[in-house]
């Protein structure tokens, strides 16, 4: 979903079942990203979604995942 949006940045599990992610773009490019993971993915449980907004700072260039 990120390579369609043109989202940079990273997601990763963590150990605890909770997701961590980081998104770079145009605002509405990562707001239609962020409403994708309060979603998920077919078959995903979704318990809840903690955002925190920042302002842009162009560290990405493409997106990856992470372990």
């Amino acid at each position: 979903m990120a390579h369609r949006l043109n989202v940079s940045g990273w997601v990763r599990n963590l150990s605890d079942g909770r997701v961590e992610a980081v998104f770079e773009g145009e605002k509405g490019d990562v707001e239609r990203m962020v409403e994708f993971c309060r979603r998920g993915p077919v078959g995903a449980i979704i318990e809840g979604a903690q955002i925190t907004w920042e302002d842009y700072k162009g560290e990405f260039t493409k997106f990856t995942i992470e372990h």
